[in-house]
């Protein structure tokens, strides 16, 4: 079976939507026979368990931008052996991201050994509301179009997502959606009631569950904001936020000018392990994005569990979500709209019934064997 250089700007451990998507479609194919060598930067933090079939190599970097909460090594050109010396002996390269150094260099190797590139955009374009959107359009300028027209195939995760690139000079004849996926055997519906005991939260209460890094584009201002308007309905509801980041004191000083710290828990980092637990400890999931959604693993994985989700409309989440079908859709930051959508939902009872279309959707469509069987066509037309 052919050998695939995998180029990702990070890989579990560390903690990302494109370290997950680009973990569970590796171990996938690994099962399939594949040998996928994974190159990434350095990362200080546990080392992943072994997979069989993974190799895993890495490339110094600095993320000077890591504050902000931007996920952005930037690799010197010295990486360019090493690049090579991987490339050279693998059958295809991919490469996930087009804004990220790693891409643009994998692109560059890959031409000059003749070797068949695919890329796979993950997000829209992402509105910081700050000099960040200046250095993130130059970078799609002078980084992300070379590495979009390198490419052989580019695959996007989202309809959304491809508009993007097209917008941004992609070949439309080389560019095609492939959804991601989630794992239905991890994520499903359990019961509350023990759920709740193993996380220690209170039995009586309505929990709306947000997983989130803590980080502007998040949409975690407008969640916050959206608190004390629900809360004068329902003044009992319990929101729990999974998640760290740069801005948690930033949510911790608003918490408290809002007088709202007996409605929210911050939670911090919630292990792999437990992250389904938390999904069955809740009755709703909230997902507040403000920009740059590709389509978010935590909506699949808050579908798969069945529970009723209010979601921005933003990125690919409208494919998905289905207004008063299988969830909500509100504008993004907008805390009134939110406040007001899950108002109504828990005033009205309507949740069991989109938690379960939710569900029905979810594993009739997002399966991670389906996501890697379209993902295998590609490979098969190159290798």
């Amino acid at each position: 079976m052919p050998r695939i250089c995998l180029v990702t700007h990070y890989f579990p451990p560390h903690k990302g939507g494109i370290e997950q998507v680009s973990f569970e479609q590796s171990k996938r194919l690994t099962e399939m026979g594949y040998q996928i060598d994974v190159l990434t930067s350095k990362f200080e933090g546990r080392n992943l368990n072994p997979v069989r079939g993974i190799r895993i190599f890495h490339y110094s970097s600095l993320n000077v931008a890591k504050r902000f909460g931007v996920p952005y090594p930037i690799i010197s050109f010295k990486a360019y052996k090493t690049f090579a010396q991987l490339i050279e002996n693998c059958d295809l390269v991919h490469a996930h991201g087009h804004v990220y150094m790693s891409s643009y260099l994998a692109g560059m190797v890959a031409k000059k050994l003749k070797k068949p590139f695919i890329v796979t955009q993950h997000n829209t374009f992402i509105d910081y509301q700050s000099f960040l959107n200046m250095a993130e359009q130059l970078n799609d300028q002078v980084i992300g179009k070379q590495v979009l027209k390198h490419a052989d195939r580019i695959i996007t995760v989202s309809e959304e997502t491809k508009k993007y690139v097209l917008r941004l000079g992609a070949d439309k004849t080389k560019t095609q959606v492939i959804h991601n996926g989630v794992d239905t055997d991890l994520f499903h519906p359990r019961n509350k009631e023990e759920s709740r005991e193993k996380l220690g939260l209170p039995k009586n209460r309505k929990i709306v569950l947000s997983v989130r890094r803590l980080v502007y584009k998040n949409g975690l201002d407008t969640l916050i904001e959206s608190i004390p308007l629900t809360a004068q309905n329902h003044p009992d509801v319990l929101f729990v936020v999974a998640g760290k980041g740069p801005s948690r004191k930033l949510v911790e000083n608003r918490i408290k000018e809002l007088e709202i710290g007996d409605n929210v828990k911050l939670a911090g980092f919630v292990p792999d392990t437990l992250l389904p637990v938390y999904y069955g400890a809740a009755d709703y999931f909230i997902l507040p994005s403000a920009s740059g959604e590709g389509l978010p693993l935590v909506l699949l994985e808050a579908m798969a569990c069945g529970l009723p989700v209010i979601a921005t409309a933003v990125g690919g989440t409208p494919e998905i979500l289905r207004h008063m079908k299988n969830g909500v859709l509100v504008p993004p930051r907008n805390p009134e709209a939110m406040a007001e959508a899950l108002t109504k939902l828990l005033s009205e009872g309507l949740g069991p019934a989109l938690g379960s279309e939710a569900r029905r959707i979810v594993e009739d469509r997002f399966s991670w064997e389906e996501n890697v069987r379209q993902l295998q066509e590609i490979y098969n037309e190159f290798v």
